[in-house]
């Protein structure tokens, strides 16, 4: 028995204690269900779920490339430069557009224009792929 204020329960709510619970005429009891749906948790963060799933997303770093992979990018380039239309395989970086760093993409195709003003690498598909990114290059020719 517990003691509370120098009176014990009994004391404090005897009277009370064995009355039947109150029950309302007018509105039936809530169902079990319905009364839990009342606690559910909500979306209080709108979007924090995408945010979390957006900083655990992997992206990778832009390898440096050494001098001499630099010189056989533009040694095949000036190469492809003389052909028309000459069928490629290019790996290139591209960077990601909300996190620092990107993915590296490989594309096969034939290169429509060779831009040596912008430094830029245009694909007949309209892809176009910037020297800087390149981190390798490849012909038949």
């Amino acid at each position: 028995m517990m003691i509370y204020n120098k009176k014990t329960v009994d004391e404090l709510y005897g009277d009370i204690m064995d009355l039947p619970h109150f029950e309302p005429k007018h509105h039936p009891r809530m169902a079990l269900y319905k009364r839990a749906a009342q606690f559910a948790p909500f979306a209080a963060l709108t979007g924090y779920d995408a945010k979390v799933e957006e900083a655990a997303r992997y992206v990778d770093r832009r390898v440096e490339l050494t001098e001499e992979d630099t010189a056989r990018i533009n040694n095949t380039l000036q190469v492809l430069k003389r052909e028309k239309e000459p069928e490629i395989r290019v790996r290139y970086f591209q960077k990601d557009e909300y996190k620092d760093g990107g993915s590296y993409l490989e594309m096969v195709g034939k290169v429509k224009k060779i831009d040596e003003y912008r430094r830029c690498l245009t694909m007949k598909d309209g892809t176009k792929i910037m020297f800087a990114d390149i981190s390798s290059i490849s012909s038949e020719i």
